[in-house]
C-alpha cells in the first residue's frame, strides 16, 4: 500500500508538471488597439497611451499622406482597421471615409477629435474647415476629446490615460503662452498662405490671413485667381507668402517673381514617421512656425 501511494503522488506530480491540470491555463490577454486616421492624430494618442500596458497605437496612412481630404480607404487600410478597437479621426469633414468604416466594422468604436463643445469650426464658403489643431487652444481640445471618449472605450485604463493627458495638456498650455508672448505683438499680421490649412491659427494669433494659393492642395489657381492673389501681395506691407513642406511651392514662386515677395515654410503638422519619437513633434513643429512667423512679419 505504501509503494502504491508512493506511486500514486509522482503521477500526480508528473500531471501537473506536464498538462497544469490542476488548474487550467488563462487565456493570453488581447490588446486594446486604436488606430489614428493620419499624424496630428497619432502624436495626440501616443502621448495620451504613453507607458500604458497593453494597448497598441497604429497610424493607418503613410508618413507623408498629408491632409485627408480625398483619401480613399485601401485594402490594406480596411485589413488594418478589422483588428481596431477604436479608430481615433479628425472628424469636421476631414475624412470623408468614416462612414464607410463604420459600415464595414459594426462594432469599431470611431472618435472625432473636432467634435467637441468648445470648437467652433470655420467655414469655407459652405463647407467647415477641419484644420482645427494648427490653433493650439483647439489641439488642447482634441486631447480632452480623445481622451474622455478613450476613457469610455477602455475603462481598464482611464486613470492612466487621464494622466498621460494632463501631462500634454500642460506642455501645449505652456506651448500657447510662448506663442502668444512672441507673436501677439508683431508688427505686421497681413499672411498669404499655400491652401486653406491656418485660418484657426491666423484666428489665434490675430493674424490677418489675405488670401490663399490653393484651395485645395494639388488644384492650381485660375488665371483670375492668381491675378487677384497678386494684387493682393502688392498691397501688402510685408511682401510674404507661406509655402507648405508637403507640396510644390511652383504657384508661390510664380506669385513671388510677380511681386517681389519672400517664400516661407508654415507646416500644418500632417506628416511625418509614426513612431514613440513623436510625442514632441506637434510642438516642435509649432515652435518652428513661430520662428518663421516672427522673421517674416517683424
Amino acid at each position: 500500500m505504501k509503494k502504491l501511494a508512493i506511486i500514486v503522488s509522482l503521477l500526480t506530480l508528473f500531471c501537473f508538471a506536464m498538462t497544469g491540470c490542476s488548474k487550467p491555463q488563462s487565456a493570453a490577454k488581447k490588446n486594446f488597439t486604436i488606430v489614428t486616421s493620419f499624424y496630428p492624430m497619432y502624436i495626440d494618442v501616443i502621448n495620451i497611451t504613453k507607458d500604458v500596458e497593453g494597448v497598441e497605437v497604429i497610424n493607418m496612412t503613410k508618413p507623408q499622406t498629408g491632409c485627408l481630404h480625398d483619401y480613399q480607404l485601401t485594402t490594406e487600410d480596411m485589413k488594418t482597421l478589422e483588428k481596431a478597437d477604436v479608430l481615433v479621426a479628425n472628424g469636421a469633414g476631414m475624412e470623408s471615409f468614416l462612414d464607410k468604416a463604420a459600415k464595414q466594422n459594426k462594432k469599431l468604436k470611431i472618435i472625432e477629435a473636432s467634435n467637441y463643445d468648445h470648437i467652433q469650426l470655420l467655414k469655407d464658403g459652405e463647407e467647415e474647415n477641419p484644420h482645427v489643431w494648427t490653433a493650439v487652444t483647439y489641439a488642447i481640445d482634441q486631447v480632452k476629446a480623445i481622451t474622455v471618449q478613450l476613457c469610455e472605450a477602455d475603462p481598464e485604463h482611464k486613470e492612466q490615460y487621464r494622466k498621460n493627458a494632463l501631462d500634454y495638456v500642460m506642455k501645449l498650455e505652456a506651448l500657447r503662452k510662448e506663442m502668444h508672448e512672441q507673436l501677439d505683438d508683431l508688427p505686421h499680421k497681413d499672411i498669404v498662405t499655400f491652401h486653406e490649412a491656418f485660418p484657426y491659427l491666423a484666428k489665434e494669433f490675430k493674424l490677418n490671413l489675405v488670401g490663399v494659393i490653393e484651395r485645395e492642395p494639388g488644384t492650381e489657381p485660375t488665371p483670375q485667381e492668381l491675378e487677384q492673389i497678386i494684387a493682393k501681395v502688392k498691397a501688402m506691407p510685408v511682401k510674404v507668402l507661406f509655402a507648405e513642406p508637403q507640396y510644390s511651392p511652383a504657384a508661390a514662386e510664380t506669385i513671388a517673381r510677380e511681386t517681389g515677395a519672400k517664400i516661407y515654410t508654415l507646416d500644418p503638422v500632417v506628416t511625418g514617421e509614426a513612431t514613440p519619437d513623436a510625442m514632441d513633434a506637434y510642438i516642435n513643429a509649432m515652435k518652428r512656425n513661430m520662428e518663421v512667423l516672427k522673421e517674416a512679419l517683424k
